[in-house]
C-alpha cells in the first residue's frame, strides 16, 4: 500500500519531479485554486482600494518607475503610504495600478515566477520574455477584472542584450505594449504623460529623470483626487526607482524626501510646474 505523502510528511513526487520553466503553469496543474484568477467572487461589484497613477521615462544609461502613496476606495482615502512600486528581479520593476490587494498578490507571484524559471533553465529571461509573461498573469485575471477588480501594471527594466532602458504598458486584457521615452497609468495618467509630454528629452540625466517623473506625478496629484502629492507634514514622498546596467535601486527615503522638497519649493513660485519652450 503507497504511503499517503501527507501522512509521512514528505512531498508529493510532482514536487520533487523538473518539470515546466513556470511557476504558474506549475500552480495550475497542482494548486489552480491559490491562482487570483481563479477564486470566486460575491456577485456584484466589490469594493476595494485601488492604486493609482504609476510613472516611467528611459534615460540614456537606463528608466526611471516611480509611484505615488495613496491608494483610494470610491471618493474616500484608503491609504496615504501604499507601494506601489517593487523590484520584479534584479533588472526589471513593476509598478501597480488598480485593485491594490490583487495586484500585490500579482506582483509577488510574478517575483516567484521571474525566480522559478532561472533555477529551473539556469538562466534569466529576457525582459521581452518577463514582459511576456507578465501580460499572461494579466489575461488570467480577466474575469475579475470585469468584476471591477482590475490590474495593469507599468513595467521597466534594464534589457541587457539592446544595453538600454524599456518601458512595457499593458490593458485589462493582457494586451502589452512597448513605450518609447515615458509612460503613465492609472487614474492621473493622462495628466502625468501630459506633463512629460512637454518635459522629457532623449539626453536627460538619471538626476533629471527622477526629477521629471516626481514633477509628472505632482502634476497628476493637481488634477486628478485620487492621486497622492508629497506630504510633507506626514514625510510621505513618492517611490522613486532607478534601473540601470548595475541593477535595480531604490532611492532612500532621504533622496526621495530632498527630491520631492525641491520641486514642491520650486512650485511656490510656479505653481504650474516648469514651462517648455515653444518653439
Amino acid at each position: 500500500m503507497e504511503a499517503n505523502p501527507r501522512s509521512t510528511g514528505r512531498l508529493p513526487a510532482a514536487f520533487l519531479t523538473p518539470g515546466s520553466s513556470s511557476f504558474i503553469d506549475f500552480l495550475a496543474d497542482h494548486s489552480p485554486e491559490v491562482l487570483p484568477g481563479n477564486r470566486k467572487l460575491p456577485e456584484g461589484v466589490v469594493e476595494a482600494p485601488h492604486g493609482t497613477t504609476i510613472v516611467a521615462a528611459t534615460f540614456p544609461g537606463g528608466v526611471v518607475l516611480a509611484g505615488d502613496r495613496r491608494a483610494t476606495m470610491g471618493n474616500m482615502i484608503a491609504q496615504r503610504d501604499i507601494e506601489k512600486v517593487f523590484p520584479a528581479d534584479e533588472y526589471s520593476a513593476v509598478g501597480i495600478a488598480g485593485t491594490a490587494g490583487l495586484a500585490v498578490e500579482m506582483v509577488k507571484l510574478f517575483q516567484l515566477e521571474l525566480e522559478h524559471f532561472e533555477k529551473v533553465e539556469g538562466a534569466t529571461l529576457s525582459l521581452e520574455g518577463k514582459a511576456n509573461r507578465l501580460s499572461t498573469m494579466i489575461r488570467s485575471n480577466l474575469g475579475m477584472a470585469m468584476q471591477g477588480l482590475a490590474v495593469v501594471p507599468l513595467f521597466a527594466g534594464w534589457d541587457e542584450g539592446r544595453e538600454k532602458g524599456r518601458i512595457f504598458s499593458y490593458d485589462v486584457t493582457g494586451g502589452r505594449s512597448e513605450e518609447h521615452g515615458y509612460a503613465a497609468t492609472g487614474s492621473g495618467s493622462i495628466f502625468a504623460r501630459g506633463s512629460m509630454k512637454k518635459l522629457y528629452r532623449e539626453d536627460l540625466t538619471e538626476q533629471q529623470a527622477t526629477t521629471l517623473v516626481v514633477q509628472a506625478l505632482y502634476d497628476a496629484a493637481d488634477d486628478d483626487s485620487a492621486t497622492g502629492g508629497p506630504d510633507l507634514a506626514r514625510r510621505i514622498f513618492p517611490i522613486v526607482t532607478v534601473i540601470t546596467d548595475e541593477g535595480f535601486r531604490r532611492l532612500s527615503e532621504a533622496e526621495s524626501s530632498e527630491l520631492a522638497r525641491s520641486v514642491t519649493e520650486r512650485r511656490l513660485e510656479q505653481p504650474d510646474g516648469p514651462r517648455a519652450a515653444l518653439l
